[in-house]
């Protein structure tokens, strides 16, 4: 991946749903030469698909928090088994440090959040978790 490439998927990060020849045109290049990069890209799954990327008012009405948790050991392959059972948990990632699992979840309401928390907190080979409520997003570069 080139600087080119780079420049490209920071201009689909803007907008996804720019033509290839506005892509082209935005970075100087022909339309056939992004096509090509973008299917070269694709191929290698650089990019591995293209997503809706929620609005402002959607996304103040939804709460979202980080939960850190420490599992015990051997037991992070059960608990994610059933976090992906949980649709309010969007994003789960082994980290290293105190936590074992950081996850990202979103929810339409501070009860629902705290009924979602309990539950996690309840699983088994769930040592501890800290909760960190998200209050506004500052850089969101979506990649």
């Amino acid at each position: 991946m080139d600087e080119t490439d780079q420049e490209l998927l920071n201009a689909l990060a803007e907008d996804a749903r720019a033509s290839v020849t506005t892509l082209g045109r935005e970075l100087g290049l022909a339309r056939t030469t992004v096509q090509a990069r973008l299917e070269r890209l694709e191929r290698s799954n650089v990019i591995a698909g293209y997503t809706v990327r929620l609005g402002t008012a959607e996304q103040e009405q939804r709460i979202r928090a980080t939960v850190l948790l420490q599992l015990d050991p051997r037991a992070a392959p059960g608990v994610v088994q059933r976090l992906k059972a949980m649709p309010q948990v969007e994003n789960a990632v082994t980290s290293s440090g105190r936590f074992d699992l950081i996850l990202q979840l979103t929810s339409k309401s501070t009860a629902r959040l705290d009924e979602i928390l309990d539950e996690i907190g309840t699983l088994t080979g769930v040592r501890s978790s800290e909760s960190l409520i998200h209050l506004s997003v500052k850089i969101d570069r979506g990649l």
